[in-house]
Parts: C-alpha cells; structure tokens; sequence
C-alpha cells in the first residue's frame, strides 16, 4: 500500500540511465534526448547557457527545449530578444523576455533560475544573460515532477513536438536560424551563474 502523498512521490528520487552530475552539454543536430536520460532540474537551481555564434541581427528560433505544451521550458531568440518561457504543467505559461537587444557575434545567451525557499511547487527568480551581463529577471515557479510520463524531451535547436509555447514565430520545429549554436550547457550545481559564465567564455576563447 502506498504511503506517500503526491508531493512525496513526485519528489522523490528515481534511478537514472547516466550516473549523477552536475553539468551536461548538448549540441545541435542530434537526436532528442527522453526526459529519463537528460538533466533533471527539478526543484533545484540550474543554469541553461548557449554558446551561440549570431551571424545576422534577423537571427532567431529555438536554443534549447525541454518538454511540451503540457510542461517544459524553453530558451529562444525572437525580435532580436532572448526570451525564456516556463510552461507550469499546461496550466500557466511564464515568460520572461531581456530587456536588450541580442548582438552579432560569438555570444553567450543564458538563463539561470534560483530557487528561493523550500516550498513546492518550487519558486524562485528566474534572470536572463547576454555574456555576464543580466538582460531581464522574474519570479517563476517549476513543476515538481516530470514535464510529461511519456512526453517529449530535450532538444538543442529546434522544438520538434507540441511546442512549449506558442510565442515561437515561424513554423515547427522553430530551428534557430541566422547563427550557429556550438553548445548548450545545463548546470544544476548551485554554484552561481558568474562561475558558469567565466567556464564557458574560457572555453570559447580556446577554441
């Protein structure tokens, strides 16, 4: 007989493909990753960081994806604006939109989500970068349990499925455009984004 209330079992820890860590990268112009084997962020902070190169200032689409309509969020560039959008269980679509312009060139667009408390469903800030500079910011809240039971998973690039939302300009799958993504970083090691920027632009530098 079980137990446990809702919140305890959406909560509670599950066996993973990969073996735990704190940082995943993912590239373009592969396969979608099944929620089961990508990274989870729930109820913890996390930080999203693509390292795109911009090509034209018409440049636009999906970064990064994850889930669907019914649950998931997405990072993407439309009207020369990073936007990040928290779509809370198909129930409330949470936007949040930089209040600058994104430039040409080799750039890092970021999203990095704090959580504040231990209430559930977890809340917290949510703030956009260009570089390490903070373009935007607002309260959000994630779901505590999976985007979906067989839904969708995560994509760099494009959004293939039922959209996260429906802001997307353009036609599915919403592919970025106008510029080359190298690489998407997701952390979820609580360490602030200020770290995870100076990795990212070390690594860039390198290359």
């Amino acid at each position: 007989i079980e137990s446990r209330n809702a919140v305890e079992i959406l909560t509670t820890p599950r066996p993973e493909i990969g073996k735990p860590r704190d940082r995943y990268t993912y590239y373009p112009d592969c396969a979608e990753v099944p929620e089961a084997a990508a990274v989870n962020i729930r109820n913890r902070s996390y930080t999203i960081a693509a390292e795109v190169d911009v090509h034209t200032p018409e440049a636009g689409g999906v970064l990064f994806s994850h889930g669907a309509k019914f649950g998931g969020h997405s990072l993407y560039v439309k009207d020369r604006k990073l936007k990040y959008a928290y779509n809370f269980c198909g129930i409330v679509e949470q936007m949040v939109v930089s209040t600058e312009d994104v430039p040409s060139g080799e750039v890092i667009l970021s999203a990095a989500f704090v959580r504040e408390g231990q209430d559930m469903p977890t809340h917290g800030t949510l703030t956009l970068y260009i570089d390490d500079k903070a373009v935007g910011s607002a309260q959000i809240r994630t779901q505590p349990g999976n985007f979906s039971l067989v839904g969708e998973g995560l994509n760099v690039g494009k959004d293939i499925g039922e959209p996260v939302t429906d802001d997307y300009a353009g036609v599915r799958p919403w592919a970025f455009t106008g510029g080359t993504i190298r690489q998407v970083i997701v952390d979820v090691s609580g360490e602030p984004y200020v770290d995870v920027e100076k990795e990212a632009l070390a690594m860039m530098s390198r290359e």
